[in-house]
């Protein structure tokens, strides 16, 4: 077999992600592949089937479809970035019952999940093909025993329940990039605005029609400002429209780098109320690289990269009215926004940017390259 070659020796990342696009795993790869690690190569693999991978110092393996091409001929690791895993839908959330879902990953169980709780796709062609693309991948990653990273320990916690021993799966959270431009504490002219930002994909699942309902039952002079977009978009501006909101809600669309930079300047606070158990969730790293306080929903990995009552507010899932009282509490005290904001930024220079990500995972390459020569030298 003819193999391809290319940077010997060298560390690569393996993704079929364009690291030229703007979503979070495209951005979070993009920034390892333009890190400071010695020896990473420039460029990443999307597909490992006919690549000789004895040439490299060792593979990131990102995508879990690329788990079947990996021969281990030299030290691999592989990283969980969502729960695609161990969740054949990939959300972990029973949509139809509105909770998250507590099962271990199973046929019978995640067949039920689609069909009565409208976790996935009700058609019997997707709920095989959804099973196939997580249990195929697991099964693989049982018997390749290289190491895991988890970008929680919620993330964790699930693999781990779904049959990968605790010994090989390690958390490290995400590192966001710090902000191009310079970024100052909040002003008592920003928080005066009154303005609040939510930003991510407009689906059910990512709570804006909680965060519509809780926006009534808050001060009128508080305007919400959602960058982002997706199918449950028209749904929402009609929700909004008969709750007699639209005055207070400015929906921007999908927004570039400076404009999305330019909202989270004008807010007070970020507003991240998913209800399905985000794995991680960069929004919550982003407001702190800005100084802003975060409210968020305490469910999944996002109580992970919050300090309750110190960079920000945690509140229960769905709950319109402890969401309310989180929103008024910030937009009437300053102090206490600014001050959140400002506890934020410090947490995030100390454990949440990419330079101390990178230098934490250069350590977990170092233990992964040695532990593979030291085993193959037996």
């Amino acid at each position: 077999m003819n193999y391809q070659l290319l940077d010997r020796k060298m560390i690569c990342h393996c993704s079929q992600a364009d690291i030229r696009g703007g979503g979070g795993i495209e951005t979070y790869i993009a920034s390892l592949v333009f890190s400071q690690i010695p020896g990473i190569s420039h460029r990443t693999i999307a597909d490992l089937k006919n690549v000789d991978q004895s040439q490299f110092e060792l593979l990131h393996v990102h995508d879990p479809d690329m788990l079947m091409d990996l021969r281990l001929e030299c030290p691999a690791i592989f990283t969980l970035h969502n729960h695609s895993s161990y969740c054949p839908s990939g959300t972990k959330y029973l949509a139809d019952r509105g909770r998250l879902c507590d099962r271990p990953m199973n046929f019978l169980g995640c067949t039920w999940g689609h069909l009565i709780d409208a976790c996935g796709s009700r058609r019997p062609q997707n709920i095989l093909q959804d099973w196939w693309n997580a249990y195929h991948p697991l099964e693989i990653l049982k018997k390749l025993k290289i190491p895991v990273i988890a970008n929680s320990d919620y993330v964790r916690q699930q693999v781990i329940m779904s049959g990968l021993s605790p010994e090989r799966v390690f958390t490290l959270r995400c590192g966001v990039q710090s902000p191009k431009s310079a970024t100052a504490p909040l002003s008592w002219e920003t928080h005066q605005n009154q303005r609040i930002l939510f930003a991510g994909r407009i689906v059910p699942y990512k709570g804006i029609e909680w965060l519509i309902k809780a926006l009534a039952k808050t001060d009128s002079q508080i305007h919400l400002d959602i960058a982002g977009d997706g199918w449950g978009k028209p749904a929402m501006e009609k929700l909004a429209h008969q709750m007699g909101l639209s005055d207070r809600i400015t929906w921007h669309g999908w927004c570039n780098g400076d404009k999305l930079e330019a909202l989270y300047q004008q807010c007070f606070a970020v507003v991240f109320p998913s209800v399905w158990p985000e794995p991680a969730g960069l929004v919550t790293l982003e407001g702190y690289a800005r100084y802003r306080a975060v409210i968020a929903s305490a469910v999944g990995g996002i109580p992970e990269h919050m300090r309750d009552g110190e960079t920000g507010i945690l509140v229960t899932p769905n709950d319109i009215q402890q969401l309310a009282a989180a929103i008024n509490e910030l937009a009437s005290n300053y102090q206490k926004s600014r001050h959140m904001g400002e506890e934020g930024q410090a947490w995030f220079q100390k454990e949440f940017t990419i330079d101390v990500h990178v230098q934490q995972l250069e350590k977990i390459y170092e233990r992964t390259i040695a532990e593979f020569h030291a085993q193959s030298r037996k």
